[in-house]
């Protein structure tokens, strides 16, 4: 049950972003939440997870989850799953990603889930040395 409770938030997410609806994309996070926009860039805070989405939505972005996992210790979630993207450049060039997302979640206090930490680039370091 909770498993599908997790879940759901990140197909949430992905779904708002698709749509490019920023309030519903916020509303997956936590108030303080972060985002790993880039490797080595940290979103948190409303203002900042605002900005990086609105960035990141200028491409039109597709996001569809290939395979995920759940480990829950209490009520803190890791949810880790491969990921393709496709988007389009503000010019039309075609974009295609794929990647290994870690995010961290935390069970609130009225049950649902929200997530705090939201690394769509878990790989970068397997990448960055040649391990991927």
């Amino acid at each position: 049950m909770e498993n599908e409770l997790i879940n759901a938030v990140i197909n949430a997410n992905n779904a708002a972003v698709g749509k490019g609806d920023m309030d519903a994309i916020l509303a997956t996070f936590e108030e303080n939440g972060a985002l790993v926009g880039q490797p080595g860039q940290l979103a948190q805070g409303a203002l900042a997870l605002r900005e990086a989405f609105a960035g990141f939505m200028a491409i039109n972005p597709q996001i569809s989850v290939i395979e995920h996992e759940v480990i829950q210790a209490g009520d803190i979630a890791l949810h880790s799953s491969t990921w393709k993207m496709s988007g389009k450049t503000p010019d039309g060039h075609p974009i295609e990603q794929s990647g290994f997302s870690t995010v961290v979640l935390r069970k609130q206090g009225d049950g649902t889930w929200l997530m705090v930490i939201d690394n769509p680039f878990g790989d970068h370091l397997c990448k960055a040395s040649g391990l991927a």
